[in-house]
């Protein structure tokens, strides 16, 4: 494998006996020596293939400090409880992401019933936007200094974002409380909680990273339904109240068990490094999950809009959301082991092909009958489920441990432009069709379809035409 040096970069390099002694057989040409202290590139190894570490090097002035022939736990009581405080960060992070149906359809009827769709709909695309536009120093800094203090601010800050939700009236405030400072607290929590897993599974990141992606889905079955009731028990405020309230409960298992294990590269810096999108198969990946982003939040903010419009009751409206993010606890989990087998990209591949099928084949023709709904949301659930947990994994194929966190980063930070634009456009289509939904549901698909071609492109690049290869 071949790599292409920096650009400008003349500086001279030590040969690889002066830096590291006897080394296993190693492609000097798979490695790049830089004297700049800045991020570098690197060549992503194949499988079985590591990169080398100089214990000894001055940080800032020797070779990229890459662990050597690292060896990962793949299980044991310290890697299942990393996994399991993930996954109680994600439930509360992504949980309440996974909820945002039920704050816009309620919102709509109360404090914000004058206000149009595609305005609501900014709050939770701001939301949306900073929950992974965050991420440009938050994956940086997790390979730099670990997710300790990340998790801990991110934590507070969504607590403390549902408490003021709980009060807000205005427009402005809800955007605030909510796009702003929930969208900021989110970013900082959940990065973390992804790319921790990578430091203890390689071989069965798929599976590990799925069960704890489950988390998003079990908070998206559990908030709903719990803010249903509660919203008629209790009112609004002390409903928004209690959600706080158990967010804080999960948080605090998260800042216990969520830690790293690998020490950073010497070289690391907090700074973000665009200079990775030179690798091919990394930028086509990130393509492919910036169209599939674009869609996915689509039927999760209008869903229950959708259905009340469809002329179901406001009670079914709200159940629907459920039963989709149900299905989608069960399309983390399992397809993770698959995606240990097959590859991540060929399991994120048929994954988005499902979320198509659902789409334009169930949702366009039949989505305004009860049967064509509730099959809607199941595949659509498990389709993206998958998608959501197994494209970090995707990611980490393309990059080395150390750096997970910056390439899971830099990529959700371009993703993020998708968030904030997705659901005011779905909005904008729904108005310019006289409130048919017809509109945003084709432009989902479109999206999904789009994002399979990248996805393909990525793996060619990668493996070349080799549908049978496991990548």
């Amino acid at each position: 494998m071949e790599e292409k040096g920096l650009a400008g970069v003349e500086s001279p390099q030590p040969s690889v006996e002066e830096s590291f002694g006897n080394l296993p057989d190693t492609n000097q040409s798979d490695i790049d020596f830089n004297s700049n202290p800045d991020p570098q590139l690197f060549v992503v190894q194949e499988d079985g293939a590591s990169p080398v570490i100089d214990d000894k090097s001055d940080a800032g002035s020797g070779p990229i400090t890459l662990l050597g022939a690292e060896t990962y736990p793949e299980g044991g009581l310290e890697a299942w409880l990393v996994v399991f405080g993930s996954f109680c960060g994600l439930c509360a992070s992504l949980g309440i992401m996974n909820t945002i149906a039920i704050f816009q359809t309620y919102l709509a009827t109360h404090q914000l019933s004058d206000y149009s769709e595609g305005t609501i709909g900014w709050i939770f695309s701001l939301y949306t936007f900073l929950c992974f536009a965050g991420g440009i120093y938050v994956g940086p800094m997790f390979d730099k200094y670990g997710p300790k203090w990340l998790v801990s601010v991110g934590s507070v800050g969504i607590v403390v974002s549902m408490m003021l939700l709980s009060i807000c009236t205005d427009y402005w405030h809800f955007l605030l409380a909510f796009g702003v400072l929930n969208g900021l607290a989110s970013s900082a929590c959940f990065t973390p909680c992804f790319t921790t897993i990578g430091h203890y599974f390689r071989e069965r990141r798929g599976m590990a990273t799925g069960i704890a992606s489950t988390g998003g889905g079990v908070g998206g079955v559990v908030f709903p339904l719990m803010l249903q009731r509660l919203f008629n028990q209790v009112g609004y405020a002390w409903a928004i109240r209690i959600l706080g309230l158990v967010c804080m409960v999960l948080f605090i298992f998260a800042m216990l068990l969520v830690r790293k294990r690998l020490p950073p590269a010497s070289n690391a810096s907090t700074h973000p490094d665009f200079r990775i999108f030179k690798e091919k198969a990394f930028f086509l990946t990130t393509c492919g999950v910036f169209l599939l982003e674009l869609g996915l939040f689509i039927p999760l903010a209008y869903i229950s809009s959708y259905a009340v419009a469809q002329g179901f009751s406001s009670a079914f409206a709200f159940q629907i959301l459920p039963i989709l993010n149900a299905a989608s606890v069960f399309g983390r989990a399992l397809p993770g082991y698959w995606a240990d087998k097959i590859g991540p990209f060929n399991s994120n591949m048929l994954s988005v092909f499902l979320t198509v099928v659902s789409v334009l084949g169930i949702w366009l023709p039949v989505g305004h009958t009860m049967p064509g709904i509730i099959i809607f949301v199941i595949l659509f659930g498990f389709g993206t489920g998958n998608n959501i947990s197994i494209t970090p994994v995707c990611v980490g194929r393309l990059c080395h441990t150390q750096h997970y966190g910056r390439y899971y980063a830099t990529c959700y930070t371009i993703v993020s432009i998708a968030c904030l634009v997705g659901i005011p456009i779905a909005g904008t289509l729904a108005e310019a069709t006289g409130g048919n939904y017809w509109s945003l549901i084709v432009f989902t698909g479109l999206t999904q379809c789009l994002s399979f071609s990248f996805f393909a492109a990525a793996k060619v690049v990668s493996v070349g035409w080799k549908p049978q290869v496991k990548f």
